[in-house]
């Protein structure tokens, strides 16, 4: 299995080579050079699989054996899911007026990205091990995927994260499952500004080439494969529990509904369709809409400010991975899909082309929520099941309800559950209800933290340097049997009693 960028412009590489990549040379993102059609007999045959499984089954179709045996690999993704909470990993609740609802979240940030990046983990212990190499994770987080990378490379040897917070503008909740994880590989730094600040300094610091080699710098968010790839299984696993029945030819279709902010869990079910599962994808987003504007009406255009919702991972108004979409739907023309990403980059405005507008509209449906919107969902899924649903949840929920309400479709709907409420407890007060909490979550507020500020008018690029060079240096003296002076016990970093 080769992967080629959606610019067209670099090199193949294997699976290695993009997992480690993030975004390609020529500034494209890793997608498979081409996509296996399952036929209905294999589908079938995986219809009884368990989670984790079909997560092994889905990963050796595009990890090839010389790189990772299957023994391995299966050994990998077990570790994977070893902290998950629910014996299953993830849990399918069949609730009132049939609403489904797949629980992604029960790993230990209680957030779907767990699952990906648990492995992903794994995948990058195992190669970096192999190699005797070290890199450094550079992620910037508005709340979700900075714990949940902590979570998947903390104690590692062979890999340090940094991970930059926008201070008092996450839940106190993902702030602390951040700050109080004390690892000599695991660095905060709680900026104050906003994600939008964090990001340029994180682009400044890849955009430094020299920089970037020297201290094997990469990212973990949506942008790397391995986090898509993980993800194909939600929609795998999601069918199988929702479909009738698997005895009739054709299969039955079953619609499922994805809350969207960077767009990597729709991206892995436009990928799922491709290969052959029989889904209807729905799109949901809050008041950021700008992918139900590109479904509805072709117009892929940057609103001038994100709006802060009650779900704000999907405060989001350049989704990248809708770059892999179009590539797929263009039939993997990379100089069409350089042209247009170049276009969106210079003027964060984009009318598509009319014949890849009608084939995205034909792939995906789409729906907004606004914050009003997610409160009622909250409140009725409440009322009717006693069942809280985070915000970014209650967004698919309210299409749910939005197609009952109309009559629209009898067509089997499962909605992906991104995250617990418990998460977000301000969303759940605005509803009116009580929040839950479980003891894992409350003993956060007694524990040490331990995080770096960056304070305003500093030079938050210098800072990350300085660190990210001693941290290296740090790794690089352990292998020779000792440690600089002032790099014991996180690298300076400062310890706050929580």
């Amino acid at each position: 299995m080769e992967y080629v960028s959606t610019r067209g412009g670099s090199r193949a590489v294997d699976f290695e080579g993009a997992l480690f990549s993030g975004y390609a040379p020529d500034g494209g993102l890793f997608m498979p050079r081409s996509i296996p059609l399952l036929d209905e007999a294999t589908l079938r045959s995986w219809s009884r699989l368990s989670y984790p499984e079909l997560v092994k089954e889905l990963c050796s179709v595009f990890i090839a054996p010389e790189l990772v045996p299957r023994r391995t690999l299966n050994d990998l993704i077990d570790r994977a899911f070893s902290r998950f909470r629910h014996k299953d990993v993830v849990h399918m609740s069949r609730l009132k007026d049939g609403l489904n609802v797949l629980e992604l979240w029960h790993g230990v940030t209680y957030a779907f990205k767990d699952l990906s990046l648990s492995c992903t983990g794994q995948f990058l212990q195992y190669f970096l091990e192999k190699k005797q190499k070290h890199i450094t994770i550079l992620v910037g987080t508005s709340g979700d995927t900075g714990s949940s990378a902590i979570e998947s490379v903390r104690g590692q040897q062979n890999m340090d994260v940094f991970v930059l917070l926008p201070k008092g503008l996450c839940t106190q909740i993902q702030e602390l499952q951040m700050t109080t994880v004390i690892e000599d590989n695991v660095h905060v730094f709680a900026a104050h500004g906003n994600s939008d600040q964090i990001d340029e300094v994180i682009k400044e610091l890849f955009a430094d080439v020299d920089f970037s080699r020297k201290y094997n710098l990469m990212s973990l968010n949506s942008v790397n494969w391995s986090r898509i790839m993980v993800q194909i299984a939600h929609h795998f696993y999601a069918y199988f529990q929702c479909a009738p029945s698997l005895d009739t030819t054709p299969l039955p279709v079953v619609e499922i509904v994805v809350p969207t902010g960077g767009g990597g869990n729709i991206t892995a079910g436009c990928i799922a369709q491709k290969m052959g599962l029989p889904i209807q994808l729905v799109a949901v987003v809050n008041s950021n809409d700008i992918i139900h504007r590109a479904v509805q009406h072709g117009d892929f255009s940057a609103s001038e400010h994100v709006k802060a919702t009650l779900a704000p991972a999907m405060d989001i108004q350049e989704p990248c991975n809708v770059e892999r979409i179009l590539w797929l739907l263009s039939g993997c023309d990379g100089h069409l899909v350089k042209t247009l990403m170049e276009q969106f980059t210079a003027s964060k405005s984009l009318k598509l082309p009319e014949d890849l507008h009608r084939k995205l509209s034909e792939t995906l449906r789409s729906s907004s929520a606004s914050d009003e919107d997610i409160v009622r969902a909250m409140r009725r899924c409440w009322e009717e099941n006693q069942r809280l649903l985070c915000p970014h949840t209650a967004v698919a929920a309210h299409y749910h309800y939005s197609q009952l309400d109309s009559c629209a479709s009898s067509t089997p709907r499962c909605c992906l559950a991104s995250a617990s409420a418990a998460k977000f407890q301000d969303a759940v007060l605005r509803a009116g209800l009580v929040p839950q909490l479980p003891p894992e979550i409350t003993a956060l507020t007694a524990m040490e933290t331990r995080s770096t500020a960056l304070q305003r008018g500093e030079d938050w690029a210098r800072v990350l340097r300085e660190r990210v060079a001693a941290v290296v240096r740090r790794w690089e003296a352990q292998r020779g049997g000792s440690v600089p002076p002032g790099l014991q016990g996180g690298a300076g970093q400062v310890v706050t009693q929580g």
